[in-house]
Order: C-alpha cells, then structure tokens, then sequence
C-alpha cells in the first residue's frame, strides 16, 4: 500500500549508520520531519534507507521545501514488541501555485465589455 502526504519539511534528522551483525555490510537511515497544514494529525517522522538516498535527500531538499512525499508503513516486530515506520520511497517539490489566491491577479487589457443581456454569439 503507498500513502501520500503533501506538507512543508521542518527538520532534518541525524544520519544513523549501522553495521548488521550477520552480514558485515553497512547502511545508513535518514529521518526527517513534515508537517502538513491540517488541524490534528499534522506531523510526520519519514525515512529513507541506503546511502544513495540519504545522500540524495540533502542533496535535493532543503529546510522550509513543501513536498510531496510518497511512502509506506511498515511494522516490525521485536521481542513482543512492535514498530511502525514511515518508509518513504518518493520526494517530490510541490506544486505551491494551488495555494495562490485569485484576488493577486490584475485585470489587463480593456475592461469596457459590452454586455449582451444574455444573447449568446453563437
């Protein structure tokens, strides 16, 4: 299942490098945090995995960027006890026109219009 969130990042988290025991390779985690405009249920905790993505999401993105995030949930479970994450799996720059309101625009070019009393031209 993808999820989508459409929200402003706030923070950036420590990169987490860790060596797996039974394997000996290495990974690194990102966790960075957006929040969305809406009134409850705002904030979110996302993370990318592998080096190639931590690196890409400093690269590409920055405090204050409006984005949409694309991810899934996914829970583990440890010793009886269970984890959920939000992996996200896609950033994208969001398209910030939407929130532009109608009354910034200025009319342009002759306002002057005869009116048809509602005879259509065609």
């Amino acid at each position: 299942m993808s999820l989508e969130v459409k929200g402003k990042i706030t923070k950036f988290l420590d990169v987490e490098s860790v060596t797996s025991k039974a394997s000996g390779n290495e990974w690194k985690k990102q966790s960075f945090i957006v929040e969305t405009e809406e009134q409850y249920n705002n904030l979110y905790c996302f993370e990318v995995f592998g080096a190639e993505k931590v690196d890409n999401l400093t690269k590409f993105n920055k405090v204050g960027d409006v984005v949409n995030v694309q991810f899934n949930v996914n829970t583990n479970e440890w010793k009886g006890r269970y984890f959920t994450s939000l992996q996200s799996w896609r950033i994208e720059k969001a398209d910030v026109s939407d929130s532009i309101e109608d009354n910034n625009f200025e009319t342009i070019g002759n306002t002057d219009v005869p009116q048809n009393n509602g005879d259509l031209p065609f």
